[in-house]
This record gives C-alpha cells, structure tokens and sequence, in this order.
C-alpha cells in the first residue's frame, strides 16, 4: 500500500501525540501524519477553539496555547492523560507584526517563543513521556531552521532562539536517555508554507538561495513530516541528540 510518501507507509495505532502549532504550515502537515497514521492527535493553537480556524481541524484535539503564558503551559501539559510524542513547533516571527527583534524586549520575547516555552513543555511532560510504551521509546522533536545553524540578519532573535534549541536537544537527550526518552531536531529548510510564501515568493531571495541547494527547489510540508514520523519511529531507536537538516542540500553546499 503506497502512502503520501509513495514506498513508505506509518503506523502510529494507539500513540499519543501533541503537536504545538498544529493548525496550519508545518505543524499541521506533521499532525495530519499523525492521524493518517492511526495516532490520537493533539494540536494547539492561539485561538479560543478549532472552529476559529478556516481549516477543518475536527480530527484533532484542540487545546489553546500562548507559549509565552507560563500558566497556559503548565495547563497544556497536565491536560494530557497520556503522551508517547511531543512535536515542539509553535513559532512566529515577530517582525511580521511591525516589531524589531533586535530590540532586547522582542529579543526576549523570541526566546521566551522559540526556547524557553519549548524547555518548560518538555520538562513538565518528562513523566508522562517516561510511561509511554511506543516502540523505539518515547520522542520529543524540536523543529529548527535554517537560523539554527546560520547567522541570519533577517531573524535575529529568532535564529538565535532557535540555535538554543540545539543545545537543549543535546542536554535533553544525555539526561533523559535512562527513561528512553528519545529528543532530536529536525531543522526545516525553506518550506512553502502560507507563513514562508511572501518571502520564497521573491525572486530576490528565491534565486539564490535555490541557485545554493542542490537538489534545486524549496521544500513542502511533507518532506519535514516525513523525517519527523521516521525519527519518532521504532526504526530510529538508537537516534536521539541529533540535528536533522532538511533542506535540500542547501546547510552542505560549499
């Protein structure tokens, strides 16, 4: 049986998975995997329930989530029952709203976004996460970017925010090991996404960037789904402190 991958085919009957972020881009590509593959699907938004969204998100649990609402997180955390996989996603670029994130207070607020709401979710969730039976054991996955292994003018708390995220990967990883706690990051190269099509969308940008990517075009949301359902998978058991980029070629090419 051929899937959305062609020769590659998930079964995630019976785990439990939360998705932050998970209503649109990415994050949604990633939990439609999810559910496509048999998994009851958690998913969090800003806004007050699912129906506020134009995209039908009735397959999935919702739970509203500002990451940058230390309370809201502790909740989000304590109301799932059970959690076999932690998808850490949710995300902006405050630059989109008028606001400099070179400014140490935007500069702040991007950490609190990109990092510091990442490492409170997990850590709240390392309980539940250590019962989880899944084959390969329990994963949590970051979601990186291109900013996490470059200086990037354009981005410049995100990108830092999101070099964080490697670091606490690798901590993660060697302390919670003995609970078979599989942490990785998949760093998404440029992905159409509604969020990323402004700016892929100009030639100014997209000419060269694609001119420096080997396998000559930016990726879809799936490429990212795909990798992360792999490394959440019992074929990746021995995988975890580990940087995945997909990106085409382009964080290899000379």
């Amino acid at each position: 049986m051929a899937g959305r991958w062609g020769n590659v085919v998930f079964d995630y009957s019976g785990a439990c998975v939360l998705v932050t972020g998970g209503t649109s881009g990415i994050g949604h590509s990633i939990a439609d995997a999810y559910r496509e593959a048999g998994a009851e699907v958690t998913i969090t938004g800003t806004r007050a329930s699912a129906g506020d969204y134009d995209t039908d998100l009735s397959a999935f649990r919702y739970l509203q989530l500002d990451v940058e609402d230390r309370v809201n997180v502790d909740a989000v955390a304590a109301a799932m029952p059970r959690l076999d996989i932690l998808i850490n996603n949710a995300g902006t670029i405050f630059s989109r709203f008028g606001l400099d994130e070179m400014d140490p207070d935007v500069f702040e607020r991007a950490l609190a976004v990109h990092l510091m709401s990442v490492q409170r979710l997990t850590v709240r969730s390392r309980e539940k996460l250590a019962q989880s039976r899944l084959p390969g054991g329990a994963s949590v996955i970051g979601i990186g970017s291109l900013g996490s292994l470059f200086g990037l003018e354009m981005i410049p708390g995100y990108g830092p925010a999101k070099t964080g995220l490697l670091g606490l990967t690798r901590m993660l990883a060697v302390a919670w090991g003995r609970y078979n706690i599989r942490v990785n990051v998949v760093i998404a190269g440029t992905t159409w996404t509604p969020l990323a099509a402004p700016v892929l969308n100009d030639p100014e940008f997209s000419i060269p960037h694609l001119a420096r990517t080997p396998l000559g075009r930016h990726g879809v949301t799936d490429d990212i789904s795909g990798v992360v359902l792999a490394v959440t998978s019992g074929a990746s058991a021995w995988l975890t402190g580990q940087a995945i980029a997909v990106d085409g070629g382009y964080s290899v090419m000379g």
